[in-house]
């Protein structure tokens, strides 16, 4: 690991009172990547490192001999801190440059996408509709009232919880049941949001925290964009919200037969003799077939002109097949016109094409199953992006020590002897 250029990515540390700071900028990338290697909780990433030296050395902070680290927020606290301050372009950047050396084959790149979800229940509108009803009534409305010691506004929200209740408990919602729930639940939430309107207003905003106007905003959105769904169809609604707390999260149809629309950031990976690396993380559904020119501009800067390219058939269009004949790149895509392959040409398309379809896709499932990236369960954008920065450099730093160890060790022969 580069230490001192990733700390220098960083701002300078403050050095002021208050309560002593554990880590230094050394000491928080190191965490962060202990966080994905180990894949534990935030509570039991602290108890590790107060029970193992090992990782104490590694984060250069190896306590005293009676001495803990009693504060379990403190990994969520330089999550939230080097998500906002450090740029996972410029961190990557100093990490590839750091392990090139250890790179062979840089002339041939490989491409795909995929999602990584977010951890949320499966969204249905009525689902989405009710938890912004119980945020509205239950949350904010019913708590202000009971403490400035007002009444509560009629509504018919008990009423609405039985027949909800009654709708969730039905193993089958026919489309008249469902269409009915969800006027109700608009009707209710509509009028909800006016009285608490009035509420607020009489207060002077004084019922509500900060991030609380931040959820009333998603809510008002959520009203908005339901009631424009009674009349028009799904694929006319932008920016479609599909979970209170992760507003920021979007449908990514990615039509696979046993999952059709994935909930969570759509990521473009590059990958280079098995170390991969980002073009892009993103929230909202992108074709990957555009990524291509830039990928390539991307790969040249850090490993050189690519010569060889793999990547599947949505990558395959006409403006991309005619930038890689211009600079010279053999590809795998299937050939157009009456002449075909060569012989030579046919063996290397098959290689690059086993390649991609084996090394590559199957570093989506390894970051999946080892690194913590099944269901990302941190909330926020930029964390959510640095988890899946994290998870994908300790992979890489994972195949880096391999290589370098499997250099080091002597050859078979000179053991014996």
């Amino acid at each position: 690991m580069p230490w001192e250029e990733l700390a220098a990515c960083l701002p300078p540390e403050n050095q002021g009172p208050g309560a002593p700071k554990w880590f230094d900028a050394k000491g928080m990338f190191a965490l962060m990547f202990l966080k994905s290697y180990f894949d534990l909780s935030d509570e039991k990433l602290v108890e590790r490192f107060n029970t193992d030296w090992g990782i104490q050395l590694f984060c250069g902070k190896l306590l005293k001999e009676n001495q803990l680290v009693r504060d379990s927020g403190i990994v969520g606290r330089i999550r939230a801190y080097v998500a906002e301050h450090a740029d996972w372009q410029k961190v990557q950047e100093v990490l590839l440059n750091s392990w090139k050396g250890d790179i062979d084959n840089t002339h041939v790149l490989f491409m795909d996408a995929s999602c990584y979800e977010s951890y949320i229940r499966f969204p249905t509108d009525v689902k989405l509709l009710w938890e912004c009803c119980q945020w509205v009534f239950e949350k904010q409305l019913f708590k202000i009232c009971k403490k400035t010691g007002t009444k509560r506004p009629r509504s018919k929200y008990h009423e609405q919880k039985k027949r909800q209740l009654g709708y969730a408990r039905k193993r089958k919602k026919t489309f008249k049941e469902t269409l009915k729930r969800k006027k109700s639940l608009i009707y209710l939430l509509e009028k909800g949001l006016g009285q608490l309107q009035e509420v607020i207003s009489e207060l002077k905003g004084a019922g509500l925290a900060a991030e609380e106007f931040g959820y009333l905003r998603t809510v008002k959105t959520v009203l908005s964009q339901q009631t424009f769904l009674l009349g028009h169809p799904a694929k006319e609604l932008k920016n479609r919200i599909v979970s209170l707390p992760r507003p920021y999260v979007r449908p990514i149809v990615r039509g696979k037969e046993n999952k059709r629309v994935e909930f969570g950031m759509k990521v473009h990976m590059l990958q280079v003799d098995g170390i991969s690396f980002l073009d892009t993380m993103d929230f909202n559904n992108f074709n990957e077939c555009t990524r291509l020119r830039i990928s390539v501009l991307k790969h040249k800067k850090v490993f050189g002109q690519a010569l060889q390219l793999g990547a599947d058939r949505i990558y395959a269009t006409n403006s991309n097949r005619r930038y890689c004949t211009e600079r010279k790149i053999f590809t795998c895509f299937p050939k157009k016109g009456p002449k075909g392959y060569s012989e030579a040409e046919k063996i290397l398309s098959g290689e690059i094409s086993r390649q991609r379809s084996t090394v590559m896709e199957g570093v989506f499932g390894d970051h999946k199953n080892h690194y913590g990236l099944r269901k990302v369960r941190v909330k926020g954008e930029k964390k959510e992006q640095l988890m899946v920065f994290f998870a994908t450099m300790t992979a890489n730093a994972v195949k880096i020590a391999k290589r370098r160890e499997k250099k080091e060790s002597p050859p078979l022969l000179d053991r014996a002897a």
